[in-house]
């Protein structure tokens, strides 16, 4: 392990602690029952308002309820639910994956209180547009007192929502399924790297130099249709294996709770790789979902909150169970040496052969280059919060480089830079929600009595 890889998993292992596992799983919690199971209870509701029943062309914002959620689930619904489990799977063993179930059932709610915030406490940027985002929300709602805060949100975002995660697993498919096969850049893999990194920076560039606009007419039309194909594959080598889902969902309590696949048991890394890989995957407690549905085109906070929560169990419930079910009952979860995207590689190969390996293809490449365009407004956002929004043309050049950074790079470096930002992403996004939870409920209880 080199310097640089050593820094950056101990600054992730540190952040990510006993203290910010019971902020985010706690406060989840809490949340849930504070609302009374509002996120569960409003669900359907909350599909209606997503399919546009409630949408008004005068109501202020820049984009729809669909396409804010599409935007959201293009920051989320990617690599994270293609490769995280696999990571987590391996690192914390396949009990890691009931903890992902936990984190995002009450990160359903958790996402119900911030993207209600985000539009409730909406602010202005300097030149005027309305912005939405935990920075806005903390600045707005909690005071100027609270703004070191929204600093501290907004400095971490520069570098938690740099694309490197989804450059580097990209990369590694890439590599793994064309050049090592055809015998390409084997003596000078950088070079194989770097030209992948070139190709998807200019791909990302085109798309995000257009703003949230572009961004939220591509995913929209992309997200949804990636999400089916995926979901159909995923449940056809569920039901090619449906004797095995016994044996799997068994294999899946049972280490939950005696983390007998990694050491430090419960209490250890199938906890915290699970809540980990959870957050990465659905982001729900981290902020980026605020910024992208601050967005919305609406008047009522509630009903923003309401369509926010749809996503992480669209991303995690469905995803990332999806992925995981095929890891496990294929057994190439057992394979020494396999991490990542390779071992969701193998797995699509083994149950459904070439037609697997097409699909996978395609996820990949739609799934990593779509978490990239959402992924870049939110650190464009950051950057307007912090500097100007004349300087977000900036970080938009320094976000395309780091998409080549991530090319090069091991995955455990990517996995701690990344990981870590995010823990301190979530701290002021937590604590502001849950200083002015009474806040939405008071909102909720007013939308509620009008419908």
């Amino acid at each position: 392990m080199n310097r640089l890889e050593s820094t950056t998993s101990a600054f992730a292992d540190f952040m990510w602690g006993p203290l910010l596992l019971i902020l985010l799983v706690g406060g989840g919690i809490f949340f849930t029952f504070y609302c009374r199971f509002i996120p569960f209870r409003y669900f359907r509701h909350g599909v209606n308002i997503l399919l546009g029943k409630y949408d008004q062309a005068d109501d202020p914002g820049q984009i729809n309820h669909f396409q804010a959620l599409s935007s959201a689930l293009a920051g989320t619904v990617g690599m994270g639910n293609i490769s995280g489990v696999a990571v987590a799977i391996n690192m914390g063993g396949p009990g890691a994956l009931f903890w992902m179930w936990v984190s995002s059932v009450v990160g359903m709610s958790t996402k119900f209180f911030t993207c209600t915030l985000a539009i409730l406490f909406r602010g202005e940027d300097d030149r005027g547009e309305i912005q939405g985002g935990p920075m806005y929300v903390i600045e707005t709602g909690l005071g100027q007192k609270f703004k070191p805060l929204a600093v501290l949100f907004s400095t971490a975002g520069l570098i938690g929502c740099l694309p490197m995660f989804q450059a580097n697993q990209l990369t590694q498919f890439v590599r793994d399924s064309f050049f090592v096969p055809n015998h390409l850049f084997i003596d000078q893999p950088m070079i194989g790297n770097l030209l992948i990194g070139t190709i998807v920076g200019i791909a990302v560039a085109a798309v995000i130099f257009g703003g949230i606009t572009r961004i939220g007419l591509v995913a929209g039309r992309i997200v949804p249709l990636m999400v089916m194909i995926y979901m159909v594959a995923g449940l056809v080598v569920v039901a090619k294996n449906l004797s095995q889902l016994p044996v799997v969902l068994t294999l899946i309590l049972n280490d939950a709770f005696t983390g007998q696949s990694v050491a430090g048991g419960v209490t250890g890394e199938v906890i915290r790789q699970g809540v980990r890989r959870a957050a990465f995957s659905n982001e729900a407690g981290l902020g980026t979902e605020a910024m992208a549905h601050g967005a919305a085109k609406t008047k009522e906070p509630v009903r923003e909150g309401l369509v926010a929560m749809i996503g992480p169990f669209i991303d995690t419930i469905i995803v990332c169970s999806i992925t995981a079910f095929m890891i496990l009952v294929s057994g190439v979860w057992n394979t020494q040496d396999v991490n990542g995207v390779t071992m969701t590689a193998l797995a699509f190969e083994k149950e459904l052969g070439l037609p697997g390996v097409i699909i996978l293809f395609i996820s990949v490449l739609t799934f990593s280059v779509t978490t990239m365009f959402g992924q870049s407004y939110y650190g464009s956002k950051c950057t307007g919060y912090l500097f100007g929004t004349k300087r977000k043309v900036i970080y938009k050049g320094f976000y395309v480089l780091a998409i080549l950074f991530g090319a090069m790079v091991s995955i455990q470096t990517v996995i701690g830079l990344i990981d870590g930002a995010y823990a301190v992403m979530a701290i002021p996004t937590m604590i502001s929600a849950l200083l002015l939870s009474p806040k939405v409920m008071a909102e909720a209880k007013r939308y509620f009595s009008t419908l």
